[in-house]
Parts: structure tokens; C-alpha cells; sequence
């Protein structure tokens, strides 16, 4: 095309009409509002498209989380909670008692299920055999003090007698030289008698008084109101009570390789084998299953429903039927939720009341062998 032939006429048959750019210029203006009409158009059809796909689906509602407990709330009359099957007594963890260091099971001499009294020796630590030597050395040594008391005693006795009889002969001596002075004076009065022999008398008189002191502290030694208030034998008490002290000591540590029963009860669970070292969780776990009780967390709400007495319906999928029992005890502090239900929509942050069910003996017969069972429990509501 020829740039310098004549601009060809609208063809008014053309549905667009097409006019050469050099020969219709745009001012910029105009230009600038259609660029932000053709923006304002996007924006407008964006927004229409997501509101589009924000309802291609049927409209359905958010699930809500129920108030409380799912287990709390139950038909007309009728108050429910999540509970345990627990001993009266609760389930202890039996550990290695204080002290006993990095000690290791030397002897399990309980198996599971094995019923024991209290204070039954349930198992002995490694360092049961050094502790043993060290209480038969201690049961020595207080043997061999509680014998020298026995010698003591005897030789105070034996002390205090012969100081007894010198004193009398010695008291005896100054007595009679008393009397040689006595005589001595009135024949050297009338010179009878040489000084010589009477400076003599004299001297066995004052040798027989100091005989007589010597023996009088010798005497204070051994003599007293009380045979066991005597120094020598105070002195041998003492050490037969540092000698016990010492023998109970070596029991203690003894005790510290000994894992007792601390009262009547069943093993449960072992965690531990001869050769480890009982862990965290600790040797085992133990119950008295003779005595077994229902411990349930009732919604607060709910709470107040309960009364003591009143019966209530335990249920669980693994017991062979109901059990039934009585409620024993409603607790007086709210406290956190310890068990939640299999429902993935159930609260874990709810605050609830325990509530304790004595059993019926049939009943807690069958829950001896479900101990720490999660259960659901139907009160009646309001009680006896």
C-alpha cells in the first residue's frame, strides 16, 4: 500500500470499522478511562466466577461441638458418665524404693495375677548380697558391745567389792594406830617411852589415813546408787546404742534391695525382668481386686442430680453383662476431665465431678477381671 495514496472511506457493510492509526489518532486521555474500564471489568467478572464455585456443592452447615461431655447428657431421668473400673484402693505403681540407685532385678519372685499380703517380698535387687554382709557386720559388732556391757557390769562389780574391803582394813589400820599414838603419849609423858618409837606411831598413823583417802576414791569410782548409772558401765550402754543405731542403718539399706508389697493386693501388670532396671513406669502395677469400686466423671451440670445411694447401671462393651452398684460417694471439687468418649466430636477440656459406685458383690466379682476398664454409667436422677 501506497503511505501517500488518499485514506480509503468507511465501508458501512463491515461490522467493525477499521481506521488506519495515522489517520485517527486517540488522545491519551481517553485512552488512560478505557484502560481502567477493561481493569474494573476483570475485577468484577473474577469476583463473579469464585462466587460460582463457592456454590457448585449443596449448602451445609459446620458441625458444632456438643457442651460438655457427649456422655453427659441422657434421657429424661436418667444422668450418664464415663468412668474406670478401679480397686477401692486405686492401681499403685510399685517402683524400686528410694536410694536404690542404678540396682537391677535380681530375682522377680512374684508372677501376673499372683495375689500377696502385705509386706511380701515381691522382689530382690542386686545389691541385695552387699547390703546382707553389711547387716550381719553390724549385727556382730552390736553382739560383741552387748557382751562388753555384760563384762563391764561385772568388772565394776568386782571393782567396787574390792574397794569396799580396802577401805575398811585401811579405816581397820588407822584405828589401831590410833591408839599406839594415844598409849605413846602417856608413856612419853612419864618417859616410858623413847620419842623414836613414838615419831614412828605417829608416821603409821598418818600412812593409815592416807590409805584411808586412797581407798574412799577408788571406792567413789565404782560406787554408785545404781549399777547402770556407773561411768564405766554408761560408757558400754552408749556404745551398744551406736552399735543398734548402726545395725538399723544396715537394715534400711537392706531394705532398699527388697521391693515389698505395701498391702494386700494382686499383680497386674510386670514392667520389669530379672537382669533390667525398673524404668519410669516402674516394677509393676498392683491392686487389691478383692475390693473393686467404679470411679466416674460426671458433667457439672449434672452433678447436682446425683445422691448418695442411688443406683446406677454400668455398662461396656467387654463385660459379659450390666453391673449394678450404689453410689458411694459425689465429690465436692470440679475438677478436669480425665476421660473423653470415642466420639471424634466429643469435648476434652470439660469439667466434671467423680462420683464413686460401690459395687454389688456379683458385680465386683466380674470387674476383678476388668480392672481399669473405661465404662459408661447411668445414674437415676435425684436419688433414692
Amino acid at each position: 500500500m501506497d503511505p501517500t495514496a488518499p485514506p480509503t472511506p468507511p465501508d458501512a457493510a463491515l461490522p467493525l470499522q477499521v481506521v488506519p492509526r495515522a489517520s485517527a489518532p486517540v488522545p491519551a486521555a481517553k485512552r488512560h478511562r478505557w484502560r481502567w474500564i477493561a481493569a474494573a471489568g476483570v475485577l468484577v467478572a473474577a469476583a463473579l466466577v469464585g462466587l460460582g464455585l463457592t456454590r457448585t456443592g449443596p449448602e451445609q452447615a459446620a458441625p458444632r461441638m456438643p457442651d460438655g461431655n457427649v456422655a453427659a447428657t441422657g434421657p429424661s431421668g436418667v444422668v450418664l458418665g464415663l468412668g474406670k473400673l478401679l480397686p477401692r484402693g486405686r492401681i499403685l505403681t510399685i517402683a524400686a524404693p528410694f536410694g536404690a540407685g542404678d540396682a537391677r532385678i535380681a530375682e522377680l519372685l512374684m508372677r501376673e495375677g499372683d495375689t500377696v499380703a502385705a509386706g511380701v517380698v515381691l522382689a530382690v535387687l542386686d545389691s541385695a548380697p552387699t547390703l546382707r554382709a553389711a547387716l550381719a557386720v553390724a549385727e556382730t559388732t552390736l553382739a560383741a558391745r552387748e557382751a562388753a556391757l555384760a563384762q563391764t557390769i561385772l568388772m565394776v562389780t568386782a571393782g567396787r567389792d574390792d574397794a569396799r574391803g580396802a577401805l575398811a582394813r585401811a579405816e581397820a589400820t588407822v584405828r589401831a594406830t590410833k591408839r599406839d599414838v594415844d598409849r605413846g603419849s602417856a608413856l612419853v609423858a612419864r618417859g616410858d617411852l623413847p620419842d623414836q618409837v613414838m615419831d614412828q606411831r605417829r608416821l603409821a598413823f598418818e600412812q593409815a589415813s592416807q590409805d584411808v583417802a586412797r581407798a574412799r576414791a577408788a571406792l567413789a569410782r565404782y560406787d554408785a546408787p545404781d549399777i547402770l548409772a556407773q561411768a564405766d558401765v554408761v560408757l558400754a550402754q552408749s556404745n551398744i546404742v551406736a552399735a543398734r543405731a548402726a545395725r538399723d542403718q544396715a537394715r534400711a539399706e537392706l531394705d532398699k534391695a527388697l521391693i515389698k508389697a505395701p498391702s494386700r493386693g494382686t499383680v497386674l501388670t510386670l514392667y520389669a525382668r530379672p537382669g533390667e532396671r525398673p524404668g519410669a513406669q516402674g516394677l509393676m502395677t498392683f491392686g487389691d481386686l478383692a475390693d473393686m469400686v467404679a470411679e466416674i466423671e460426671v458433667y457439672e451440670n449434672e452433678a447436682g442430680a446425683i445422691r448418695a445411694g442411688s443406683a446406677v447401671t454400668l455398662v461396656a462393651e467387654a463385660l459379659p453383662r450390666q453391673l449394678a452398684g450404689t453410689v458411694g460417694r459425689v465429690g465436692v471439687e470440679v475438677l478436669r476431665q480425665t476421660l473423653t468418649d470415642a466420639s471424634p466430636a466429643a469435648n476434652t477440656d470439660t469439667r466434671v465431678v467423680r462420683v464413686s459406685v460401690d459395687l454389688d458383690p456379683p458385680s465386683a466379682a466380674i470387674a476383678a477381671r476388668f480392672a481399669n476398664l473405661q465404662i459408661t454409667a447411668r445414674f437415676a436422677r435425684g436419688g433414692p
